[in-house]
């Protein structure tokens, strides 16, 4: 979350994060990696394919004042690194097997360059909004669990589902600001693309 340095008791903080959003096609190849599994997997509740992303730096509630300024930053940021692919590759759980979450999907050709720029986000930003505490692990969530669940008997299973789809490139991040709808929905709003370097 941002730090609160002065802002006005009225200012209403904004939920934002920056992301990177799959290619339909990657997309797709998830949606049908997933499909056999949601009948066996109870009790998960399935992300729209459409709402899938990487984010890269969740900044949280952020106030007014500083949306221009983390623009500023993650434009800067997203202007120091070059375009490069991504390829998605197989599922994986959080925080464990025994008691699982979160299932997501993961990330062989270009997980570095994503763990780099989120990295040098988290740095840029650092004088106002709090640096992450974890570390950070490229995936695309799937589906969540209200409660956790053990899928000690199904994880080797997950793991093993391929996702065949070719690799997607990465020409731009997005700061998003999330809207929370109720307990259990939401709606982004894209605030700016940043262009990565010399974007192809």
């Amino acid at each position: 979350m941002a730090r609160d340095r002065g802002a006005r008791p009225e200012a209403k903080p904004l939920r934002l994060f920056v992301a990177v959003t799959p290619s339909p096609e990657a997309l797709e190849a998830v949606e049908r990696s997933v499909a056999p599994w949601r009948e066996r997997l109870e009790g998960a509740r399935w992300e729209r394919t459409e709402k899938m992303h990487f984010t890269l730096k969740f900044l949280g509630r952020t106030f007014p004042r500083l949306v221009g300024w983390v623009e500023e930053v993650c434009r800067s940021v997203a202007s120091e690194a070059q375009p490069f692919d991504v390829r998605l590759a197989g599922l994986g759980v959080f925080p464990s097997p025994g008691r699982t979450r979160v299932l997501w999907a993961g990330v062989d050709e270009g997980a570095g360059s994503l763990v780099e720029v989120a990295a040098a986000l988290d740095e840029a930003l650092a004088a106002e909004i709090d640096p992450e505490r974890r570390p950070f692990t490229p995936h695309l969530t799937v589906a969540r669990f209200r409660t956790p669940v053990s899928l000690k008997a199904e994880i080797d299973g997950l793991r093993a589902t391929p996702i065949e789809a070719p690799p997607f490139p990465v020409e731009h991040l997005t700061l998003v600001r999330s809207h929370l709808m109720g307990p259990k929905a939401s709606r982004y709003e894209t605030l700016a693309e940043l262009s990565l370097g010399s974007a192809r």
